[in-house]
């Protein structure tokens, strides 16, 4: 018998980086009651990881709950980004609805597409918030316009095309009904969740199913295991069992089960279906597993997400600095933190590889690995990572390679180039909307290799004014090779430090990386060739004294200041026989086989062969 538990709403918050999405939530928290007059509260409380803080974007799928009319509202933040897809599918298998927050200037942009799409597909209740009314350049009708066009592209049904629509001011935290309404609070919008959203449904007759849709340590209680309840009621030592994806049953004892109140987590001792809890007490337990009675184990549907398109390698540190940074540079250490990745993120895949000290890892997008590495060197990590490389499909003696339906709007002035650039790039041009207002919309269909390592020279071909987003548009035939960069490397010859004078003789020579006093090793890039081909260099070479004076002062060398090498940039920069060495103070490129003499004879072999 299908029953709602109508003390409970679960909601998903779906917007584009930047577009107000943890501010709304921080406001909903403060007048909630969550907490007291004069507390001192931070402000994006829901970034919990510091990449989120300092970035601006979620990056992981969090939880929370606040109480309104004594109603429990679980929110559940969901990433923007593609290539986060895997904790997007996993936040939505915990919500009954969802909030679509869209700035009133920029409107729907691709990634708010993304997840949409996600949850029109899962059938779940819209409502819309147009945000940041206040704005000199906000257009609120014609965003209407366009997130209707949105929802009908997106082949919703009769039903989610009428949705409930909201104007907010998330930084002061006002919700309106209509534009020109007075709001002083959210009340409006907490009201319509409670009334619009509907309440999470289970059958009183079948017995406890829990879907595990999330997972957390403590060093206390081990293992956490996060996810809705389905049907049944859950307490404190019951013994139950997780049935995983083989089918098999893992028994289990709750030794703990907590809900959330606020941010944290709080004790109960029993839940009810449709709340979203954390039990503690089994090991073994992974996403997408189903955790029910031991009488009647009955697994659900499990947590899919879309198939990874790129993979990296990464490896061992191997550079003469090896171990001077780091705490862990050990492959067992690195193999350990890479499968522990793959308990939480369901998006990474981890595969071991014919050398022992190397690991392939797979994943939805370079944005994503970049992440993973940057989170593993603040972890105390040094290891080498390879160059991104897309994830090929062989069907009926066909070639396939990942596509991707790529949105760039740029000013006028910049259409020329950048339609130049991406033709040579494989890029075909599906669509181009002028509104006459000096900036262009560009759609484009383009492999997903192509992108790796544009979005820089896209900056600066646009001049930092041009917006590119991205998305997964499936798999389509080959379309055959381009050049990737058109500049070699200007790797070091010999192990020191680097001199001003030395460095101000190699500047004509390219972009330089260092600056005097950078140690350099054999093999270690440490600029950009103005040419196709690589050079090596001496960076450590000193200017010769002699007892004879200059007739006129030596002018001091003065370098041109160079762009500090962030891991992003790195990666892209890359070719397919370098690597990026990762320590928690550095980052540095490097040739994959560092002796000169050694690139050297493999280049005469491989020039043999091809003959």
């Amino acid at each position: 018998m299908k029953t709602f538990n109508e003390s409970i709403r679960n909601i998903a918050i779906i917007a584009h980086v930047d577009h107000g999405k943890t501010t709304l939530v921080d406001a909903m928290f403060r007048q909630s009651g969550l907490f007291r007059v004069g507390q001192n509260v931070d402000e994006r409380i829901m970034d919990s990881m510091d990449l989120e803080r300092e970035r601006g974007i979620t990056i992981a799928a969090k939880n929370c709950s606040v109480v309104w009319k004594d109603v429990k509202i679980n929110i559940i933040d969901t990433p923007g980004h593609a290539d986060f897809g895997g904790e997007v599918e996993r936040a939505l298998s915990m919500a009954d609805g969802a909030l679509l927050l869209v700035d009133a200037s920029e409107g729907p942009l691709p990634q708010t597409r993304f997840v949409l799409k996600k949850t029109l597909e899962a059938g779940l209740k819209v409502i819309v918030v147009i945000n940041k009314i206040d704005r000199q350049d906000a257009r609120p009708d014609e965003i209407l316009d366009e997130i209707y066009d949105l929802f009908i592209d997106l082949d919703a049904d009769e039903d989610q095309l009428e949705f409930p629509l909201l104007y907010a001011i998330g930084r002061d935290g006002i919700a309106r009904h209509k534009p020109e309404d007075k709001g002083e609070n959210l009340h409006p919008l907490l009201d319509t969740i409670i009334k619009e959203i509907p309440a999470p449904s289970f059958n009183s007759e079948e017995p406890f199913q829990m879907l595990v849709s999330d997972l957390g340590y403590s060093d206390y209680l081990g293992r956490l295991a996060i996810g809705k309840i389905f049907n049944g009621r859950a307490r404190f030592n019951d013994s139950l069992v997780c049935v995983n994806e083989a089918n098999s049953l893992i028994p289990l004892k709750i030794s703990k089960l907590q809900n959330y109140q606020g941010m944290s987590f709080n004790e109960v001792e029993f839940a009810e279906p449709g709340d979203i809890v954390v039990l503690s007490g089994i090991d073994n337990v992974k996403i997408g597993d189903t955790i029910c009675t031991r009488e009647s184990p009955k697994p659900m549907k499990r947590i899919r997400v879309d198939e990874p398109t790129v993979s990296m390698r990464f490896t061992i540190n191997t550079s003469p600095f090896v171990g001077t940074e780091g705490k862990y540079v050990q492959s067992a250490r690195i193999r350990e933190r890479l499968k522990k990745e793959t308990l939480s993120n369901v998006a990474i895949r981890v595969e071991d590889t014919d050398d022992r000290e190397t690991f392939l890892v797979k994943g939805r997008g370079e944005f994503q690995m970049a992440i993973l590495i940057e989170t593993m060197r603040r972890e105390g990590f040094e290891l080498c990572v390879g160059r991104p490389e897309v994830i090929y499909k062989y069907e009926n003696g066909k070639k396939l390679e990942p596509m991707e339906h790529l949105y760039v709007d740029c000013n006028e002035e910049f259409m020329g180039v950048v339609t130049e650039k991406l033709s040579i790039r494989k890029g075909k041009m599906t669509n181009m909307v002028n509104n006459g207002k000096g900036r262009v919309h560009i759609e484009f269909t383009i492999p997903s290799r192509s992108l790796i390592g544009y979005r820089d020279e896209f900056l600066t071909d646009t001049k930092g004014t041009g917006i590119m987003n991205s998305l997964f548009a499936g798999y389509e035939e080959y379309r055959g090779d381009f050049p990737s960069r058109f500049t070699g490397s200007i790797v070091s010859d010999r192990q020191g430090k680097g001199v001003a004078y030395a460095l101000f003789n190699l500047e004509p020579r390219g972009h330089l990386f260092i600056i005097p006093n950078d140690p350099v090793y054999e093999g270690m890039i440490v600029g950009e060739h103005n040419k196709d081909s690589d050079i090596n260099v001496n960076p450590c070479k000193e200017k010769k004294l002699t007892n004879m004076r200059a007739s006129g002062k030596d002018e001091s060398v003065i370098l041109t200041p160079i762009k500090p090498m962030t891991l992003e940039r790195a990666i892209h920069f890359i070719r397919e026989d370098e690597m990026v060495e990762v320590t928690p103070k550095s980052i540095r490129l490097r040739k994959t086989i560092l002796s000169a003499a050694k690139r050297y004879a493999m280049r005469s072999t491989k020039s043999q062969k091809n003959k």
